[in-house]
């Protein structure tokens, strides 16, 4: 899979657009009257207060203090960047906080202390602890972390977890868990070296001590060598801790018939020499960022039985921290824990190494573009399974429950994890699957708007992150001035420029078109004038001649202009069965919305050819269709001529037999919420439709512009189904963003009509 290249450029405009930072606060609550002031604030607040005040523990039932974690860091070791200080490490832990978010619905701030004093910091952090559930500190150096983490821990009644220790070594015992499975060798009979006595090297070789790993068996070395009895020279407590009676002096001399090697440490420590001299099926867990010790290529290459894992993600076997701390948190603000402990981590790597060995679903399969399953490149879960939040907070819980950290232990387990299951957002796993067929795909994409700035930087970022091939149709010196005057000057010596006069095809297209508008009132001239002069059209028969895979146009032109600049070159009309479909994404759902093109004013008829197009257009973003006839009546209430149409059409589907879930007319709150629903216990649908046929184009584009300006819900589309070509049509008011989606989801489509 090619690997994606992201320039400072664009990583600037990711953290700058649509506004500074990562993430927002909103209220859950209405504040939009008095009486809803009066209650959020004075004098309505004073009761939760008292309470409180009477039974501290309520402050979980009243406030977000049980789903709200502080991550905090004073910038002293900022990824691998060193000491940038506190300011300089916000977009990290912003990074952090939206993690929490994505991956384990935990709500969290981060807070970024501007001291080095580790008693300022313990003392600031001990009198913040009344706000939070919990307390992820990190990219704080080591030895300080150590002594920061340990005095939190004994003064908060709340957990304290340093990531950057546990976090790694959670995930790194859950990998070796299974290389060692797979090696046949037990953890308490191992040799393992660690090299990098920091503090992610110093948790993992106390938490697999824990796990059964001996003391004597376990070799640690840092930058002066192996940690040995009897050492001073750089020694502190941390260290001391795990030195042992040896005669070993250098890694080299440690890897002689070691099982496994954990480095959290630097690029090159581990040579060839040193993989060879290990015993047999020897696990390598070479985790060191962004350059691990050693390569799998390397290692490989000398020791074909060697199981190798990484910190990267273009290398089988990451070892990433998002499999973790979200979960960990999750399961210890669900029973209210005191403190995250080593059973609990245990559990956790324990669930993470079961949930490799069994068969990984289609959905993460789908996402990665290849088939997944237990064995020497698949020992640790991807970030992107949708078990991991069900299966790992569960564990983590329970593990609480027992060792008597939990304040509200979970009485009914499977209401538990049914609970967990509503948090996962399929929206994401949708859009992971789409990006994974793109560029499965690598498909040449053909950009017509090559003289807009959005267009031009959703043309760089689709070719740079390994989707494909981007062409862009425009002027060389105009789209250089462009790319220039966005800062992607680099760019122009990447992208192909092409048009009319450097094509070589214009008297095949020419030709083509003037066949297909001969009887239609088009001369030579006015065929000559399309396709020489008109991007729309010269993009549309560079597709249609197999000169690219997939087209994207409509970011400066209204969609219907476009729309009829099309139908010069395809059959896209409705006649043709050619339709619009919209996807709404909002809050973790995914709603298509259909006709929002090609029928201005559809018949019943349509409006069933409308429902079976974009039933097909749900199944290629892996949604089960269920499609409702929206109108302002339901089931026949009121009586409107207007509405007749929409409540005829499931009749007809009814005699075509299709294979999806359909039923109306009613109303938008009837199709989307279950519980309006419930009240018509005769509708058909099994629950909230993900599709909505709604009667008219104009109906359609003004929901789609309400949910997109009141509600910030993401647009993508309208996708054109029916074409025997992908092709999409921008909005006039797309960002490259929204571009690129678009572009993309041209690249999954390709094989579909």
């Amino acid at each position: 899979m090619p690997k994606q290249r992201i320039t400072d450029e664009e990583a600037l405009a990711f953290h700058l657009d649509p506004t500074p930072g990562k993430f927002e606060i909103t209220a859950t609550v209405p504040m939009t009257t008095q009486r809803d002031l009066s209650l959020a604030y004075s004098p309505g607040v004073a009761v939760p207060c008292e309470a409180i005040a009477a039974d501290p523990s309520t402050a979980y039932d009243y406030t977000n203090k049980g789903n709200l974690v502080a991550v905090i860091s004073n910038g002293t070791a900022v990824l691998g960047l060193g000491n940038l200080g506190a300011l300089g490490s916000k977009p990290v832990m912003e990074g952090k906080a939206v993690l929490f978010k994505r991956f384990a619905d935990v709500n969290s701030i981060d807070i970024e202390l501007d001291t080095e004093d580790p008693d300022a910091f313990i003392n600031a952090v001990k009198l913040m602890g009344p706000t939070f559930g919990g307390i992820n500190l990190e990219d704080i150096k080591a030895p300080e972390c150590f002594i920061i983490e340990q005095k939190l821990k004994e003064e908060m009644d709340i957990p304290v977890f340093h990531d950057d220790q546990h976090g790694t070594a959670v995930i790194c015992a859950a990998g070796l868990l299974n290389a060692l499975h797979l090696s046949g060798k037990k953890i308490e009979d191992v040799k393992i070296v660690l090299n990098g006595a920091g503090a992610a090297g110093i948790a993992c070789i106390e938490l697999l001590k824990s796990m059964g790993a001996r003391h004597d068996n376990c070799i640690v070395c840092d930058t002066k060598g192996v940690i040995y009895q009897g050492r001073t020279e750089g020694m502190n407590q941390w260290k001391s801790a795990h030195a042992v009676n040896t005669e070993l002096r250098t890694l080299e001399e440690a890897m002689d018939g070691a099982d496994v090697f954990l480095g959290v440490s630097v690029k090159g420590a581990v040579t060839q020499d040193m993989v060879k001299s290990m015993a047999d099926n020897p696990v390598i867990f070479a985790m060191a960022n962004p350059d691990p010790e050693i390569t799998p290529e390397e290692a490989h290459e000398v020791r074909n039985d060697a199981i190798v894992a990484t910190g990267r993600s273009d290398y089988p076997n990451q070892v990433n921290n998002v499999l973790g701390f979200p979960y960990l948190f999750r399961g210890a603000l669900d029973i209210h824990a005191r403190a995250i402990n080593d059973e609990m981590k245990i559990a956790c790597a324990q669930a993470l190494a079961e949930l490799a060995r069994e068969d990984v679903p289609d959905e993460v399969a789908m996402a990665y573009g290849k088939k997944l399953s237990f064995g020497r490149d698949y020992i640790i879960p991807t970030p992107f399974d949708p078990r991991l939040i069900y299966r790992i907070p569960t564990a983590v819980a329970k593990a609480g429950m027992d060792t008597g950290v939990a304040r509200r232990p979970i009485i009914d387990m499977e209401s538990y994890e049914l609970n967990l299951k509503s948090r996962m957002d399929p929206t994401a796993s949708i859009l992971r699957g789409i990006t994974a067929r793109a560029r499965q795909h690598q498909a040449t994409m053909i950009f017509a708007e090559g003289d807009d700035p959005q267009v031009l930087r959703a043309a760089v970022q689709y070719q740079r992150n390994g989707y494909g091939r981007a062409l862009v149709v425009g002027r060389p010196d105009n789209v250089r001035e462009h790319l220039e005057a966005a800062g992607l000057g680099d760019a122009v010596r990447e992208l192909r420029v092409v048009n009319a006069a450097n094509t070589g095809n214009l008297e095949t297209y020419k030709d083509f078109l003037y066949e297909r508008l001969q009887r239609l009132g088009f001369d030579r001239h006015d065929v000559h004038r399309l396709a020489a002069r008109d991007r729309h059209v010269f993009a549309s028969l560079m597709l249609q001649h197999g000169h690219g895979d997939g087209l994207i146009t409509g970011a400066t032109r209204k969609s219907a202009y476009v729309l009829d600049r099309i139908n010069h070159v395809f059959d896209a009309k409705a006649s043709d069965g050619a339709v619009g479909v919209t996807a709404v994404l909002h809050k973790g759902r995914i709603v298509l919305m259909a006709d929002t093109l090609v029928h201005e004013w559809p018949e019943t008829e349509d409006l069933a050819n409308i429902a079976e197009r974009a039933a097909a257009v749900a199944r290629g973003l892996g949604l089960d269709p269920r499609v409702a006839f929206v109108s302002f009546s339901t089931f026949g209430y009121p009586l409107s001529e207007r509405a007749q149409k929409l409540h005829e059409a499931p009749a007809i589907l009814d005699q075509r037999g299709v294979d999806f879930e359909y039923d109306g007319e009613m109303t938008a709150d009837v199709a989307l919420n279950p519980d309006v629903m419930a009240q018509y216990p005769f509708c058909r649908l099994s629950g909230p439709a993900n599709i909505l046929v709604v009667p008219a184009r104009h109906s359609a584009s003004i929901s789609v512009k309400m949910m997109q300006e009141l509600a910030g819900a993401t647009v993508i589309g309208p996708i054109l189904s029916g074409v025997d070509k992908p092709i999409q049509i921008c909005s006039t008011n797309s960002t490259s963003n929204d571009i690129l989606n678009m572009a993309v989801l041209a690249a999954a489509r390709l094989g579909e009509k």
